[in-house]
């Protein structure tokens, strides 16, 4: 879009940007969802806590059966290069107040490849990244890397890499595509764009670098203590026939794929797929983190790396699954007013109101913005992990078969299919209903926003004024999202530029009878569900898997991914109007039309299919990275207080501490900004072992706390306070002895803007 040409539209944008930014900052995205295959195993045990399931099929290979793949995994840090742990604004509740404060742990990206041994072109990529989504620029940005790494990297395209997110809501926001998400975040920051599309490619080379023949195998357990559903009313709504076949009303399988390379018998990673919102960490919390999913990576990885099982550079990815309305704050909703109350059933309020009523995590009575709560769920995903993957000799299926993708992009703002009852539907372009502004019991909303709100004719006025200056949406949009009454029109406002897509990502992901759905949105429990059925069921129709009537395919989810087009609830739900039906973007048929688009590619997944034999690619989406809209603010300079330096210690540690305890320390500070040390850390824990000093922890670690504070904007003075939460006995790496902290900082040197290196040391404190 040429931007010189359209002066007086812009000037009414910004000012409509302003109010929206009140608007959407305190409710639009407050959200735990902000900004599987046929009916399975998973509902049909009472088993305990983890139960590993034993599936039907092959056992696993024994030497001398070959290896069937060509396999690699690789890891990389993204919350390096630049991109900001402070004075950015967190991606997820979409409150503008949450703005960095530091750092809890450090932010990766996880690649995974799989590749035919005779046919070494076939190849998927699939990504785990800590961050909120996928997003349409950033999967550009990656593909674009990927073509000018050379000829070698030429095998990895559009159809064949996947770009999924963990949907943690504590990670720094500014870099996605499209201007709704990006409002809270005041626009979009290149140095994070940038950091998280190089951390990706640096993740893929370290997998393609690392590609051996091996054998891959899949098994799968349940996990019952780690989510629920935090929308049981909207739920309900499903046809009861429908529910009977279900335990729950939340998916409480994990499915894993394990990598094991065929040289010398170690595994080089595991994939996972269990559905928890990334919403552990609370909405006051500034720290990032990866949330609970980053803690089950990292606790597993730290367990298997350098073991006779794992190799060095073992990776494990804990991918999200149909996400949409689960949540990790398993004890309930509650009312945070004084009463105890549990929140109302149909709306979540308390006393008509959304903002007091909270989900609460396991350790809820810990006032730590939700870090205790938030490793103990990681914890739990990790050891139902830990005991599957343990189980995997007895319990998994080896795959074998050929290794397939396609990626279509699909307009989604008026598209007209024909459902399995033969009537024709039509998708709308994208809007989101007075529900998507109440939030949800992860994260409440605003004012006087209920969830549950199908628009009686006097709701809320005054948002209807609001809504009109933006734009009023028309007769025939109404009727499309009907019952949805429509806050926000965003499908179709496009000043400055697109505020959500409307082309949407279809990718579909084949390793002989494994199927992995990539959904760019956000799929309820029982809209997971469908999805998957239809497509193992289009699947075994075709004979995708191929080797007999009981060899079943076996169809995961895994999202947000590659793009972000919110939720994707059934019509049922859709109907009730809660959060995630408010946040359904393209009306009720939403679900049925990533079915219809997905189903009708299968046949391209087909062996016998030539693998040149594409789809044909669809509408490309609009890239904005060159013309979005900035208005965080850069480092000018950094300088000690008068009288300090760099480095130096302004509060101590203790002589003595004793485990469980936390030790505190203060540095004379700068802007991590200047340098946020790629694959580096900046601060760290040594302890005195034969004389030397050895790191024990560093900033990748959950109970080493890095936070930094502004003193004066206008002198540039700043501080770094560095906690380090002593582990209880149980951790055998933390011995009586001695320790001392050390803080890694850069300067921005005043006049010159050039950025100088320096160190702080504390004293030396002892552990009893």
């Amino acid at each position: 879009m040429a931007r010189s040409p359209i002066a007086a539209p812009l000037a009414v944008a910004f000012l409509g940007l302003l109010i929206t930014f009140q608007l959407i900052s305190r409710f639009g995205l407050p959200n735990a969802g902000f900004f599987h295959f046929q009916h399975r195993s998973e509902d049909v045990t009472t088993a305990p806590n983890q139960k590993p399931l034993s599936p039907a099929g092959p056992q696993p290979a024994i030497p001398g059966d070959g290896p069937a793949y060509l396999l690699g995994a690789g890891k990389a840090d993204i919350t390096g290069y630049t991109l900001p742990v402070v004075e950015i604004n967190l991606m997820g509740y979409a409150d503008p107040n949450q703005v960095g404060s530091g750092l809890r742990q450090r932010l990766y990206s996880r690649a995974f490849i799989v590749g035919g041994l005779d046919k070494p072109d076939d190849r998927i990529v699939y990504l785990v990244l800590d961050t909120q989504s996928g997003d349409t620029a950033v999967r550009h940005g990656i593909l674009q890397g990927l073509n000018e790494l050379g000829s070698e990297y030429g095998v990895y395209g559009k159809d064949n890499v996947a770009v999924t997110g963990t949907h943690s809501h504590s990670g720094p926001g500014a870099w996605l595509n499209y201007l709704l998400p990006q409002i809270t975040s005041k626009g979009f920051e290149k140095q994070s764009y940038r950091a998280i599309v190089d951390g990706a490619l640096l993740s893929i080379q370290r997998a393609h670098e690392s590609l051996a023949p091996g054998f891959l195998s899949v098994a799968e357990t349940q996990i019952q203590d780690a989510n629920i559903n935090r929308s049981p009313y909207a739920y309900l709504a499903n046809p009861e026939e429908e529910r009977a076949r279900y335990h729950h009303d939340v998916d409480k399988t994990m499915t894993m794929l394990k990598f094991q390379r065929a040289a010398d018998g170690r595994d080089i990673g595991v994939l996972t797929w269990y559905p928890v919102h990334g919403t552990s960490m609370l909405g006051n919390n500034t720290l990032v983190t990866g949330d609970n999913k980053g803690v089950a990576a990292a606790l597993f990885e730290k367990d298997i790396r350098g073991t006779g099982e794992g190799s060095a550079d073992f990776v494990a990815g804990f991918s999200q699954a149909n996400v949409g309305d689960t949540s990790p704050n398993v004890l309930g909703a509650y009312c945070e007013d004084g009463s105890g109350a549990k929140c109302t059933f149909e709306d979540s309020t308390c006393g008509g109101r959304s903002q007091p009523c909270h989900g609460r995590g396991p350790m809820f009575r810990q006032k730590d913005q939700g870090a205790s709560s938030c490793y103990e769920i990681g914890r739990r995903q990790y050891a139902g992990a830990k005991d599957l993957y343990r189980s995997m000799a007895s319990t998994g299926t080896v795959l074998n078969g050929p290794v397939r993708s396609l990626h279509v992009y699909h307009d989604f703002s008026n598209f007209t299919f024909q459902l399995p009852n033969a009537s024709l539907v039509t998708t709308c372009p994208a809007a989101l209903g007075y529900s998507f502004a109440a939030g949800t019991t992860d994260g409440p909303g605003a004012f006087d926003f209920t969830q549950n709100d199908t628009g009686s004719p006097d709701a809320s006025p005054v948002w209807a004024v609001v809504r009109n200056f933006l734009r009023e949406p028309s007769e025939t949009q109404k009727a499309c999202h009907s019952p949805k009454p429509i806050l926000l029109d965003v499908g179709e406002i496009d000043r400055p530029y697109l505020w959500t897509p409307n082309i949407v990502d279809i990718q579909l992901l084949r390793i002989g009878k494994f199927f992995v759905i990539v959904s760019p949105g956000e799929a309820t429990t029982m809209a997971g569900r469908r999805w998957r059925e239809a497509v193992s069921r289009s699947a075994s129709s075709l004979t995708l898997s191929s080797n007999g009537k009981d060899d079943l395919p076996i169809v995961v989810l895994g999202g947000p991914a590659n793009s972000y087009t919110h939720y994707i609830a059934t019509e049922e739900e859709y109907g009730i109007q809660r959060y995630e039906g408010a946040s359904t973007l393209y009306g009720a048929h939403t679900l049925n039309a990533y079915i219809n688009a997905s189903t009708a590619l299968l046949p391209y997944l087909h062996s016998s299919d030539p693998i040149g034999n594409h789809p044909p690619p669809g509408p490309e989406p609009p890239i904005h990275t060159n013309i979005s809209l900035n208005f965080n603010s850069q480092v000018r300079f950094d300088r000690p207080p008068i009288f300090k330096k760099f480095g130096q210690v302004l509060k101590d540690v203790e002589p003595v501490y004793h485990r469980r305890e936390t030790v505190h320390v203060t540095f004379v500070g700068a802007n991590p900004r200047n340098n946020l040390r790629l694959e580096g850390t900046f601060v760290a824990v040594e302890h005195l072992s034969q004389g030397k000093w050895v790191r024990l922890r560093d900033d990748s670690d959950w109970d080493l706390v890095y936070r930094w504070r502004r003193t004066s904007t206008v002198l540039g003075t700043s501080e770094v306070d560095v906690e380090w939460e002593i582990p209880s006995q149980e951790q055998e790496d933390v011995k009586e002895g001695l320790y001392k902290v050390r803080y890694f900082g850069d300067q921005k040197v005043f006049g010159t803007g050039e950025v100088e290196a320096f160190e702080g040391v504390s004293g030396v404190f002892g552990i009893e």
